[in-house]
């Protein structure tokens, strides 16, 4: 297990700022100088006819071969960010053990298709999202598990996803919460992470057929960062462009980033971890913060360690 230094706060200034900046130099709602209007038109018209014809499709996979619920949505996810012109590259190795709880930060919408290309998943998403026209539908039909973050229902939503993980399904959490900027990442909330407790304490009659008894369950921290568009680095003042957050609107984000070039992402696998590992959730939540912000900050500076195991060409 990598042990990385207790550093977060000598860490740099777009990873040290907890505040979410409202007014970013390019607000992604204003007239950008640049893209290609015909491409965004091309790409959005072209993910939407793959959505209408898959959805139906997954629905019935769903009812008739509910086991091979995460076929589709792989195939889905990698498609659109071909079309979306998301060039994803892959450094370290995912996690095959099941179930695996991923830990990532949470730039923007895109990261769903982003690491929904790379792994067989589900996510966990705050419960007005399965609210939300279109996205709510697509988010169901990837078995996503919806939370309500209010404290006097933690126990509730910790014992939803401690089913899930006792089924053997991997997940992809997000404790910070919320989106950032994509120039750093927010503090992470130590109460998200006490399903990891809650599984790992688990008796033998919920505990997954593929784990043995007293192991506890795997934790992967996953950095995910968007340093460059067609090759040039994107820089503090553009990474709002592929960032959604605050009270950004979706639509006109969503459009302004269908007119853009190629974006490079970097989807960082962290060593894998589990609770034994750490003496208290506060300090595995603290590793996973660490180790994550390390990975965003390397991704953004240009300083990636090991082997890139996969890159998804356009």
């Amino acid at each position: 297990m990598t042990v990385y230094p207790r550093r977060m706060a000598n860490l740099t200034a777009r990873r040290e700022s907890h505040d979410i900046i409202d007014d970013p130099p390019l607000w992604p709602s204003a007239d950008t100088p640049f893209g290609s209007s015909v491409l965004g038109f091309t790409r959005l018209s072209l993910y939407g006819a793959l959505t209408l014809v898959l959805v139906p499709l997954q629905a019935v996979i769903l009812l008739l071969l509910p086991r091979l619920w995460w076929a589709l949505p792989l195939f889905y996810h990698r498609v659109c960010c071909r079309i979306m012109g998301l060039r994803v590259r892959v450094v370290g190795t995912p996690s095959k053990t099941r179930p695996t709880l991923f830990v990532s930060n949470h730039v923007s919408y895109l990261d769903i298709p982003v690491l929904g290309s790379i792994l067989p998943v589900s996510f966990v998403a705050k419960v007005e999202v399965a609210q939300w026209p279109g996205y709510g539908l697509l988010a169901k039909l990837q078995r996503t598990v919806f939370v309500d973050r209010r404290r006097h229902t933690a126990a509730k939503q910790r014992d939803s996803l401690q089913a899930r993980l006792a089924a053997g399904d991997p997940l992809v959490l997000f404790p910070e919460g919320t989106s950032n900027d994509g120039n750093r990442i927010l503090p992470f909330r130590s109460a998200l992470l006490s399903v990891a407790e809650a599984s790992s304490e688990a008796g033998s009659a919920e505990r997954p057929a593929g784990r043995p008894p007293g192991q506890s369950l795997a934790i992967q921290p996953v950095s995910i960062a968007y340093p460059s568009i067609n090759g040039l680095p994107m820089g503090w003042g553009l990474r709002p462009l592929v960032a959604w957050y605050g009270g950004m609107e979706l639509g006109g984000h969503l459009w302004r980033f269908s007119r853009l070039g190629q974006v490079e992402v970097v989807v960082q696998f962290h060593d894998q971890i589990s609770v034994a590992d750490f003496p208290s959730r506060k300090e595995l939540t603290r590793h996973c913060a660490e180790a994550v912000a390390t990975g965003v900050d390397q991704a953004l500076g240009g300083r990636l360690p090991g082997v890139v195991v996969q890159v998804e060409k356009n």
